[in-house]
């Protein structure tokens, strides 16, 4: 005990110098633990003496790891990506496996090691790639939602593996009548996982959450965790395996989100033991004895799996675009592969030289992947350059595509929708409510087919392309508004959008205010971060929970929204736009008011009113049926359901609006 808490002493402390040189350098928290245990191990300076004992905190950290992915992830989730997850996910294991084989068989390797070999090169890293993924808020996008379909696919996949490798190395003894047996054990597994997830776990944890005891319900958590994959290791399968059902479980009921929050600190801690374990087994020697053939091995493994990937999105239908992107974040070897490897070392498929060749080559693909990923956009961008076909760029899907038509959309002062998630569908339910023509792109083959029968105008493909914004006559369009959950392909669409149409007003959406100044620089009009929305909808309701007036509290919310927004513009280079005029008068707004049925003003002219004398406000035009008039003159009567547009200050926006109302 003495000697193993002295090596995680050790451990922590040399991790916390390298992770800071590594913050200093921008270079990823990943790579760092990987070096920090390529420093550690018996290859490098020998520190640690307890090695089986942080390889079994490893394999904690693998557990704690897919237990939390199952508990985001529903099984709801899964059955909506149910083709990424099997389609893909066969598609991908079978081309990477088929490759590596005959490239192993080509260099003489026995007919067992190369089908195994296969199996290790297949897998990818689920712990990186996902870690990556939602530090850059791209699960939801499309390529995040691809890349995790087939990963699960992977997670699950390395179970008949595992069985298959006795097979692979000719000692099958039992395993004709062990393989229906196992594959009896799984489905009851499964069944067990789905009537626990509806009808026994709500309950249970509803009871301990009764008691308000935090430490109840972390223990509760924890047990279920460990239990479900001890109970599936016992029975043949993988623990890793039985964690991710055992989250399933816990995602249907409500108590998910408090689940997650108490158990992300012991799985970022056990997670770190896996990456320190996995540089401990480099043999450092072995990687400057022969450079040259591991720097090759790892550069054909990740062009190659980049590659198979990118295959495989296209065969799903899905754009370039996301094709390149899933490649890149598919493209390295994964830390199942190294359970895997240690079932090959039991069944001599893998020698002592091969095997140190295999470590070598997958810690510098792991290594090598967070680069890859961030420099990801600018691979895209540079492949997108190309003159290639543009029914590849926009998806091979056989859906009726905005460039698939030989007429453009006929609408002129239109609103493009750019994603139909749950904020489309709230924007363009609002635009049918105001009789607001408006068509929308979307990237999911499967939304589209859904919603088109529905009768909604919708197209699929990739608004980042100039061929998909023209067909969608962009150049008339008067508003389009971005909602997807890709920051590099908002900024793309933005770009292109605005050198199509240097008039149309662009709205975006973005989850993190850092995104804010990069979309302005685009020429985006109005950018609006969900961080600083709930903030604003958290300051209101604390408000009105303290009885402050509600005309007080949205004066309050205007003024948070103008000064806090302001924060984030930067003066253009290029002249000002009419609909920018506010972003530089910051003590004043433009907005649309309608003439209710029973306003005073009904009846009147506007030199009765005295708008200016009276209320302090300037109007600046009044929309009326579908014709609007510019500057009215003096003697212009006022009708019912006139849309004004104002020139006002914050606080008289409130006055005006009640009169009008």
């Amino acid at each position: 005990m003495e000697i193993l808490l002295k090596d995680i002493v050790i451990i922590f402390l040399l991790s916390m110098v390298v992770l800071f040189i590594c913050h200093r350098l921008k270079v990823p928290t990943i790579v760092g633990f990987l070096i920090t245990g390529l420093l550690l191990g018996p290859h490098g300076l020998g520190l640690i003496a307890a090695g089986k004992e942080v390889k079994d905190l490893a394999e904690i950290g693998v557990v704690m790891l897919l237990f939390t992915i199952g508990i985001e992830f529903s099984l709801k989730d899964l059955i909506r990506i149910k083709r990424a997850v099997l389609m893909g996910g066969s598609l991908q294991v079978l081309l990477t496996l088929a490759a590596t084989f005959f490239f192993a068989r080509h260099f003489a390797y026995g007919l067992g090691g190369s089908v195994f070999a296969g199996f290790l090169v297949a897998l990818s890293s689920t712990a990186i790639v996902l870690k990556l993924l939602q530090d850059r808020a791209e699960i939801e996008s499309p390529h995040g939602q691809t890349t995790l379909g087939i990963l699960i696919y992977q997670d699950i996949v390395i179970v008949p593996m595992i069985l298959l490798t006795p097979l692979l190395a000719g000692k099958a003894d039992g395993l004709g009548t062990s393989l229906p047996l196992l594959l009896a054990k799984a489905i009851g597994i499964i069944v067990l996982v789905i009537l626990s997830a509806e009808y026994i776990v709500p309950k249970v944890l509803y009871q301990i959450a009764r008691t308000r005891s935090r430490e109840l319900f972390l223990l509760s958590i924890v047990v279920m965790c460990l239990a479900v994959a001890w109970l599936t290791h016992s029975l043949g399968l993988s623990l890793a395996l039985g964690a991710f059902l055992a989250g399933l479980t816990i995602s249907e009921s409500e108590y998910s989100h408090q689940a997650l929050s108490n158990v992300l600190p012991f799985r970022d801690l056990f997670t770190s033991f896996f990456f320190i374990s996995i540089g401990m087994l480099l043999d450092i020697r072995f990687l400057f004895e022969k450079p040259s053939l591991v720097f090759f091995l790892a550069l054909g493994v990740l062009l190659a799996k980049s590659l198979l990937g990118m295959v495989t999105t296209l065969v799903l239908g899905l754009p370039l675009r996301t094709a390149i992107l899933v490649g890149l974040g598919l493209c390295q070897v994964g830390e199942f592969s190294f359970i895997l490897a240690e079932e090959g070392l039991k069944y001599d498929l893998l020698g002592g030289d091969i095997f140190q060749l295999f470590l070598a080559v997958s810690v510098l693909t792991m290594a090598a992947t967070p680069f890859i990923i961030i420099l990801g956009d600018r691979i895209v961008e540079a492949v997108l350059h190309f003159p290639l076909p543009q029914k590849l760029k926009s998806g091979l899907y056989p859906l009726q595509g905005l460039t698939d038509s030989k007429k453009k959309v006929q609408l002129k002062g239109h609103l493009i929708v750019v994603g139909y998630g749950i904020n489309g569908k709230n924007v363009t339910r609002a635009a049918r409510l105001a009789s607001v023509p408006y068509l929308i792109i979307e990237m999911n083959p499967e939304t589209v087919r859904i919603e088109k029968k529905k009768g909604e105008p919708i197209y699929y493909g990739d608004a980042g392309q100039e061929a998909v914004l023209n067909h969608a006559n962009i150049r008339q369009a008067r508003i389009i508004v971005l909602v997807i959950s890709d920051p590099a392909a908002t900024r793309k669409i933005a770009r292109t959008a605005r050198n199509l149409n240097p008039g149309v007003h662009i709205i975006a959406r973005t989850r993190f205010l850092q995104e804010m100044e990069p979309l302005y620089q685009l020429g985006v009009n109005e950018v609006i971060p969900e961080e600083f929305e709930t903030s604003v909808e958290i300051f209101s309701r604390v408000l009105t929970r303290y009885h402050i007036p509600r005309n007080e509290i949205d004066r309050f919310v205007t003024e948070m929204r103008t000064d806090g927004y302001e924060m984030f513009r930067r003066l253009p280079q290029h002249g000002t736009a009419f609909c920018d005029l506010q972003s530089y008068i910051p003590d004043v707004q433009i907005n649309t008011v309608r003439v209710g049925q029973a306003s005073p003003f009904i009846g009147k002219t506007l030199s009765e009113v005295e708008l200016r004398k009276k209320y302090g406000v300037t109007l600046l035009a009044i929309r009326r049926d579908k014709e609007t008039v510019s500057n009215p003159d003096a003697d212009t009567k006022i009708e019912a359901n006139d849309i004004w547009i104002i020139l006002a200050p914050p606080d008289k926006f409130a006055q005006i609006t009640a009169v009008l109302s």
